[in-house]
């Protein structure tokens, strides 16, 4: 079979700064596939050499089938881009938004409005179909953006950060979207910087840092990769964590601090290091819960690259200037 995306060696600089480096990616048809890395990572100039935006400095890469450089129109015949910015209009209604698409693709005005009907209904915006976007909030914005791209459902869908930006509720809604899309055959590559996102939806990631793919492989394979577990311990006194980092990194090494101040995570694989280290961290703070897990993909990430996943590599404003 066919991969939906083959990629070998690609490359792209802009002046001095290599954004992306050496990338190679092989992606099935009918699946979500995880591009997984910082602001900056490289993530978004791989995209955007895939979908024939941008034209590689080196390396190769084939799409549907299709060289990314010499039959770039064909690629685009059948793959859609949602990037990190919404590309509806803000001053039409949502309806009035899929309609023009539908219509700039070839659909009699008759099938559009049917189509941007359906769409509507799918992405549960029939009631604010008559909206301007400009008053929509940030999930219904993702949503209206992600139907536009769906008025002719791709082969291939490159989704730029989808959830950025969103409350819970707005990211979960998104997320039940790309499975949807998934299961009636659609492939989905998905560019986040979201670990929590990557291990819900993909079911391949390929983890870029700094311009380059570090690692590869299934969520598993990928905690499975940095061995054992993981302690994670939660205190009741956010104030005492620093007491308690000091503990944890003297007993088991390096820790993982949380965006949550009042939570910690270190490597253990040993249920009795891990008791005998807890009955120790009881002495010196209060905790308010531990337990001896699987490692997350924040953690692989921090293992596999040195630093927390928030880090810029390159910077941010570059990709998306180079947008």
């Amino acid at each position: 079979m066919t991969l939906a995306i083959e990629a070998a060696g690609l490359a792209k600089s802009y002046g001095a700064v290599q954004a992306v480096q050496s990338v190679d990616l092989a992606v099935r048809r009918g699946c979500v596939y995880g591009v997984l890395g910082p602001n900056g990572a490289g993530k978004t100039t791989t995209i955007r050499m895939l979908a024939t935006l941008t034209r590689p400095d080196a390396g190769s890469a084939r799409v549907l089938g299709h060289d990314v450089v010499a039959e770039g129109a064909a690629v685009r015949g059948k793959v859609s881009l949602t990037g990190q910015l919404a590309s509806v209009d803000e001053d039409l209604t949502g309806a009035e938004n899929l309609v023009l698409v539908g219509r700039l693709l070839g659909l009699g005005r008759a099938g559009a409005k049917a189509r941007a009907a359906e769409l509507l209904d799918a992405f549960g915006l029939s009631q604010d179909g008559g909206r301007l976007v400009k008053g929509y909030s940030g999930g219904m914005r993702r949503r209206i953006d992600i139907a536009a791209s769906l008025v002719v459902t791709p082969e291939l869908m490159f989704l730029d950060e989808p959830t950025t930006g969103l409350d819970p509720r707005s990211r979960n809604q998104v997320w039940e979207i790309v499975r949807t899309l998934v299961a009636a055959g659609t492939t989905v590559l998905l560019c986040t910087q979201y670990l929590e996102e990557a291990d819900q939806l993909a079911e391949g990631i390929a983890v870029i840092d700094r311009g380059r793919v570090i690692a590869e492989g299934t969520p598993a394979q990928l905690k499975a990769s940095i061995g054992g577990g993981v302690l994670h311990v939660r205190l009741l006194d956010p104030a005492q964590r620093p007491a308690a980092q000091q503990v944890l990194q003297e007993r088991l090494g390096a820790v993982t601090l949380a965006s949550d101040p009042a939570a910690l995570s270190v490597a253990c694989s040993d249920p009795d290091v891990a008791a005998a280290v807890v009955g120790r961290l009881a002495d010196v703070v209060q905790i308010g819960g531990f337990s001896l897990a699987q490692p997350s993909l924040d953690e692989v990430f921090l293992a596999l690259t040195g630093h927390p996943a928030e880090a810029d590599a390159v910077p941010s404003d570059l990709e998306e200037t180079s947008a």
